[in-house]
């Protein structure tokens, strides 16, 4: 079957973007990188969905990686680290990361099948395009997570959004440590939808081309899923992560009688200061958002603020350029990280916040949920969730009230 290539020439041999008929596939192809996002990559992606969604050949859309390693290890991070030496690198990162939380949110809102194959590795902003998808699959390969933290950062697209609606606290406990998760936690913390044995993957995506993509996955998903190794620690993570106090966290941690717990804590005091407690307190706000859109926003002032800081260049540094794991953290105790510190990572960007489009979904008596998108974005200074164009949520309005309320008696 013949396919249609619809790659810009600028990123086509980093995303392959072509029909198999009814199915429009997207296929990561950086293998050496693991598949890591580029900007044109991301602008490349966004493109071919917005051109797919009003196509009424196209009935699914498949999302997987070149290579056997991963689908997609995260973002390009050592452009952040070269960016931040020139003049331009603040308003380039900027720009990386307002497209990249944009498509993550048009990912989310996609109104076809997003399907994700979430084999193998899949971290950081690979979880931003695939952990939003309408249906996600793992494997028994899949390493699923949210390393940031080790790098001086705070898990974004998205992903305060998912960590925080995990059960209980294990999802402040993946965050805190950047620990990774199997398919079968990914499936039961929420993460994740189906598990399909990675063998009957290419069954799968030729079903994709045949049926629906609900019917395609139900006919290939395994009847049991593995059991779940994080459920099992949930019950010394939910008590020793409870609350917004990090060092009482920590202290907690240390004095668990579970080893895993003190090794926990060790994780994460090896990790900056600042980037661990900025991450809780995002996780925790996160939590009184009403939607992903609101989140992503919250994320990229946060973003914003960290790289205009010291630890996330000094930790891309020492990870990934120099690799001497010797990160020279500024500040570097959680007590000398201040409560006005963290609450300046949120506050207002004003003319530079981020201001997503917000999508209503329609709730006539026997419809099926079509999505509508709103004809602008949201004008500057207006607060609007979803609901008609205009109109305003209750919700967004109530949350905006008890944000505001936390920030002026913190």
């Amino acid at each position: 079957m013949s396919s249609t290539e619809l790659s810009s020439t600028e990123a086509s041999t980093e995303v392959l973007l072509h029909r198999d008929g009814p199915l429009a596939r997207i296929i990561l192809n950086r293998p050496k990188a693991l598949n890591a996002l580029t900007h044109r990559m991301i602008q490349s992606i966004a493109a071919a969905l917005t051109e797919w969604a009003d196509d009424d050949s196209v009935q699914t859309v498949l999302l997987t990686g070149s290579g056997d390693r991963a689908l997609c290890a995260g973002g390009d991070i050592v452009s952040i680290y070269r960016d931040a030496g020139t003049d331009s690198g603040d308003d380039e990162n900027a720009r990386f990361w307002a497209d990249e939380y944009t498509l993550n949110a048009q990912i989310k809102r996609y109104p076809k099948p997003f399907v994700a194959l979430m084999d193998r590795i899949v971290l950081g902003g690979g979880v931003g395009l695939s952990g939003h998808a309408s249906h996600r699959v793992v494997t028994e390969r899949t390493r699923l997570g949210m390393p940031e933290t080790t790098i001086g950062f705070v898990p974004d697209v998205g992903g305060t959004y998912l960590y925080s609606r995990i059960p209980g606290e294990l999802g402040t406990h993946l965050a805190l440590t950047a620990a990774t998760m199997t398919g079968s936690d990914a499936i039961a913390l929420g993460l994740a939808d189906s598990f399909v044995d990675s063998a009957r993957l290419d069954s799968l995506i030729d079903a994709l081309k045949r049926m629906p993509a609900a019917a395609a996955i139900a006919q290939h998903e395994s009847s049991a899923v593995p059991p779940a190794p994080l459920l099992a620690e949930r019950a010394w993570i939910d008590e020793c992560y409870a609350g917004n106090d990090l060092p009482a966290i920590i202290d907690r941690l240390q004095k668990s009688p579970v080893v895993a717990a003190y090794e926990a804590a060790t994780a994460i005091l090896a990790k900056s200061p600042t980037a661990v407690t900025v991450t809780l307190e995002s996780l925790r706000r996160a939590r009184d958002l009403a939607d992903l859109e609101d989140v992503l926003e919250q994320e990229y002032r946060v973003s914003l603020r960290l790289v205009a800081g010291h630890d996330v260049v000094e930790g891309i540094r020492a990870q990934v350029v120099d690799k001497d794991r010797n990160p020279d953290w500024q500040p570097s105790t959680l007590d000398a990280v201040s409560g006005a510190d963290v609450r300046a990572h949120f506050a207002p960007l004003g003319e530079r916040a981020l201001r997503l489009r917000r999508v209503h979904v329609a709730a006539a008596p026997g419809s099926t949920g079509a999505l509508r998108r709103s004809a602008e974005p949201r004008p500057t200074g207006a607060f609007s969730l979803v609901g008609e164009p205009g109109t305003t949520d209750p919700r967004a309005t109530e949350n905006h009230r008890q944000i505001t309320e936390r920030e002026a008696t913190a």
